[in-house]
């Protein structure tokens, strides 16, 4: 594994009933870096998301966290170190507070109630938590599975199209916030997004899938010129 890469692929491939769903990506991710990945429709993008943290299962090639196999790491531990937002928030029913302490919950650990407040108010949720999630709208509910996300701490975090189902507005407040928390907190972020626009507003470098195939790798400036 190259020195200060967080996250690595290498030759990474899933094949499923024959079919070739992703094939031969290496890439790395060093620390602190916004690797954005586009393509059309088809390409593997959610695919390859889901292969980095094990939420599907690679057929081919490995993943790397920190120099060590993922394969190595217990599932619940991993899927902790590297969070994934989906496109569908995916809450459960209960309180915003349920909903955010998810993990430690489940882990049977502690939750730090003083962090999760302050995730809340960074996220624009101050006084939220007996709030019950089905009384908020979609810029609410995602904003609540990012919260949920961060409060693992996770070392990289996954976005799979974290604004496409919200209306402008919403999409706009939760890019901004996306955008100071990546920059604030110097997160590692793997994102795929259907917007090239945002893709240069958030991106360092991008990655283009293509039939599940890598067809581009590069600075974001160079490679959507």
């Amino acid at each position: 594994m190259t020195p200060n890469q967080k996250l690595e692929t290498r030759t990474l491939g899933r094949t499923v009933d024959g079919d070739r769903i992703l094939e031969d990506v290496s890439v790395s991710v060093p620390e602190s870096e916004v690797l954005v990945v586009v393509g059309p429709s088809g390409a593997g993008k959610s695919s390859f998301l889901r292969l980095l943290n094990r939420l599907d299962e690679p057929t081919d090639g490995t993943v790397s966290l920190d120099g060590e196999d993922y394969r190595e790491i217990p599932p619940r531990e991993l899927r902790r170190r590297v969070g994934l937002i989906p496109q569908d928030p995916a809450l459960v029913p209960g309180s915003v507070f349920e909903n955010v302490a998810r993990g430690p919950i489940l882990r049977d650990e502690p939750v730090d109630e003083t962090r999760l407040e302050e995730l809340l108010e960074r996220l624009g949720l101050a006084g939220y938590e007996d709030r019950d999630v089905e009384e908020l709208s979609g810029g609410e509910k995602q904003r609540v599975a990012i919260a949920r996300t961060l409060l693992n701490e996770p070392d990289v975090l996954l976005l799979d199209e974290p604004t496409s189902h919200l209306d402008s507005a919403a999409e706009e407040r939760v890019e901004a916030l996306l955008d100071d928390l990546i920059r604030d907190l110097d997160l590692t972020v793997v994102m795929v997004t259907h917007d090239e626009e945002q893709a240069r507003r958030l991106g360092d470098r991008v990655l283009i899938l293509r039939d599940g195939k890598m067809d581009r790798l590069g600075p974001v400036e160079e490679v959507l010129a």
